[in-house]
């Protein structure tokens, strides 16, 4: 294995803070890990990566997804609640089929995590500014037949029953644009070490009644609405299945 082969970390005196820890050889291993992968391109790349995680992940964070069959063929836009950076990674284990998600430019920050993170489907954007490149992107994907994962209140929340909090015009900008179906989804908890985490799909819907109108303020916050509907329509039968069971 290639990380058997490279020390990580090469540790000097600080005058200020005895040992520091250096990165000294992320350069050597991306170069050597891309080298190495140069021959699994594309979806090979991604499925040879999910296989390899797959029994840890699903060891160390059990998952059950309901309403599988909800997710249609062809291009749509995934719109979940977010509760923790292993939200990704649990839908990426856990379903065969690639899906792109939007990934906040901070991650990207480690040349080599950011090459892995491009391999399993983000796509950067910068959350401060209306990142083009991402726009174009994710548009590009959807126009390519891809599946999007958007968090659409833009950062994590885990109050109390995961109550969604309120949500960006990105999602209804992207569907309109693409023509494509939302499906939304619901993660019942902030992932655990060896606690079940039960994921809900919904049932597609559309917002074609917004199709060819001016995505002015008002046509946004009048589409975010609906999709803010249907992700807490989930959210409650989700969680009334959840305390019934209790």
């Amino acid at each position: 294995m290639i990380f058997s082969f490279y020390t990580f970390f090469d540790k000097k005196q600080s005058p200020n803070r005895g040992n520091s820890i250096n990165f000294c050889c992320t350069s050597q291993l991306y170069s050597d890990v891309t080298h190495i992968s140069g021959g699994l391109r594309g979806g090979k790349m991604f499925h040879f990566i999910q296989i390899l995680a797959a029994l840890p992940v699903k060891i160390l964070f059990p998952t059950k997804i309901i309403g599988k069959q909800n997710l249609p063929k062809g291009p749509c836009i995934i719109v979940s609640n977010h509760t923790s950076n292993t939200d990704s990674v649990l839908m990426i284990v856990n379903t065969w089929e690639k899906k792109y998600f939007l990934a906040k430019k901070e991650l990207f920050k480690n040349k080599l995590f950011g090459w892995f993170l491009k391999k399993m489907g983000a796509v950067k954007i910068d959350r401060q500014s209306s990142d083009l490149q991402a726009i174009k992107t994710s548009l590009k994907l959807l126009k390519d037949g891809k599946k999007l994962v958007i968090f659409p209140e833009g950062t994590r929340t885990n109050n109390e029953n995961m109550q969604l909090g309120e949500i960006k015009h990105g999602a209804s900008m992207f569907a309109i644009k693409a023509r494509v179906q939302l499906v939304p989804m619901f993660i019942s908890r902030r992932p655990k070490l060896f606690k079940k985490t039960k994921i809900y799909i919904g049932k597609p819907f559309e917002l074609s009644e917004f199709y060819g109108k001016k995505l002015d303020n008002d046509t946004l916050q009048s589409a975010s609405q609906i999709i803010t509907e249907k992700m807490n329509e989930l959210h409650d039968n989700a969680y009334n299945s959840l305390t019934k069971k209790q």
